[in-house]
């Protein structure tokens, strides 16, 4: 499968189905997808990162993406997993630009309110 990985499929599938899927989800995906880019990560990392992110965009899943409620669960459930993998190249940096990049999209997160 992560054959069927390019960028530009991710950022089409990101861009469509973020709202959908979630600010968590599109977070997650975001950090898989910079630690990939970074010249220090191995490749066996950037493997299991290809090969979760060409999950992510494939058009066939465990669940499908458009089933309400549940459809990106499965999607979630695989970014945990391979988040624990390769979690030592998911440094500072990589999780800011996640953020930010998730920001951009979804606005400042919600602070919760004190409880009385």
């Amino acid at each position: 499968m992560a054959h069927q990985y390019s960028e530009k499929a991710f950022w089409q599938k990101l861009a469509q189905y973020a709202k959908t899927a979630g600010r968590e989800v599109v977070e997650k995906a975001l950090c898989l997808y910079y630690a990939a880019r970074r010249p220090e990560t191995p490749g066996w990392a950037k493997a299991v990162i290809v090969s979760v992110l060409a999950y992510f965009i494939a058009p066939l899943d465990a669940l499908p993406d458009f089933t309400p409620f549940v459809g990106f669960t499965d999607d979630l459930g695989v970014f945990a997993g391979a988040l624990a993998m390769v979690s030592m190249y998911i440094d500072d940096e990589v999780k800011t630009t996640a953020a930010a990049t998730a920001e951009r999209w979804f606005g400042q997160p919600k602070m919760p309110e004190p409880v009385s």
